[in-house]
């Protein structure tokens, strides 16, 4: 995936429907309740390994 693609989310976070439209600028326009969100992703989280 390159910098200018973007994998679309399943639902709305906030009222759970799946009609999802994309927006300008990343964001992701809900039909439903018509919320205007966006998703980051942070990294990984690698669990600490004890011996």
């Amino acid at each position: 995936m390159t910098s200018d693609e973007r994998a679309a989310p399943f639902y709305c976070p906030y009222c759970g429907d799946e009609d999802l439209r994309p927006e300008e600028n990343g964001g992701w326009l809900c039909s439903s309740c018509r919320r205007v969100f966006s998703v980051k992703f942070l990294g990984l989280s690698l669990p600490e390994v004890s011996r």
